[in-house]
């Protein structure tokens, strides 16, 4: 199975996810995968549904990788919608920061290193896995880009550079002369990694007091959502961010204000206010 992972290039957290899978399958039922079949694939399902209450997007990993080993490593010609069918993901849209809060957020990142890396995030529309592994190379002063490296689905793209995250990856640059990466970890050699950085998150959420959940791909929702009520176009914002589908990107449609608020309520529109105070009714005798 690994092997045709390999040939097929999938991405090192993807195999490192499928084989985590696989095992805790074929843990569950004490015998290889391949003495096992439909029957155990549903009951497992079932398992994962209602003992286990996984999150539907847990449970879509844990049935692709099941797909993978039975339609590629073993070669089984089933019907795999309905031997291993995914359940329905529920349409979810996430909650987005006004500018204001931005600022209030990222001025409670005590650390300069966690700072910078989530304000590019949100300067860039960077996912922290492509902001933490920027190296100064990437850096194009001239052109004003930012190049991001093998991103999502091993794609890279440019997206623009803004003069004011130019200045502060500079002064960044100065105090610490980063050599490699342009946030080294921990690690001699390697760069900081996505929990770190997480973890920071959490820590600034707790100071700021904002009541909305904010992680750092909240940043890059925000990037998004800023940039559509800006005027920006969809297709644009589209390949600064990396999506495959323009479906993906249109979600960010149903929550800029420019869109969901450009059309006055009904209630506005009514001659006259709506009294908040009742008025007592009379009784009618007759």
């Amino acid at each position: 199975m690994i092997e045709d992972m390999q040939v097929r290039n999938l991405s090192v957290h993807t195999q490192a996810a499928y084989v985590l899978q696989v095992s805790l399958f074929a843990r569950h039922f004490k015998e290889s995968p391949e003495l096992l079949g439909p029957e155990q694939i549903r009951a497992y399902q079932v398992y994962l549904t209602n003992e286990r209450k996984l999150a539907t997007g847990s449970i879509i990993i844990a049935i692709s990788a099941l797909r993978f080993l039975y339609r590629v490593t073993l070669k089984k010609s089933w019907s795999f919608e309905d031997i291993i069918p995914a359940p329905k993901k529920p349409q979810t849209l996430p909650v987005v920061l006004s500018p204001e809060e931005v600022i209030q957020f990222l001025d409670c990142v005590p650390s300069r290193k966690h700072r910078a890396i989530l304000t590019t995030c949100y300067a860039a529309g960077l996912r922290i896995s492509e902001a933490v592994a920027l190296t100064p190379p990437a850096i194009d002063s001239k052109r004003m880009v930012l190049r991001v490296e093998q991103g999502k689905g091993q794609k890279d793209r440019y997206v623009m550079l803004s003069p004011k995250l130019l200045e502060i990856l500079r002064d960044w640059w100065r105090v610490e002369r980063p050599q490699h990466w342009l946030f080294p970890g921990n690690m001699p050699g390697r760069h900081i990694t996505r929990y770190a950085v997480e973890g920071a998150c959490e820590k600034a959420h707790r100071i700021c007091k904002i009541s909305k959940p904010i992680t750092p791909h909240s940043m890059r929702h925000a990037f998004a959502v800023h940039l559509l009520e800006q005027g920006t176009d969809v297709r644009t914002i589209q390949l600064l961010l990396g999506h495959r589908s323009l479906a993906t990107t249109a979600k960010y449609l149903r929550i800029a204000t420019s869109k969901v608020c450009s059309t006055s309520s009904p209630l506005d529109l009514l001659p006259r206010p709506v009294p908040m105070e009742v008025k007592p009714t009379p009784p009618q005798h007759f």
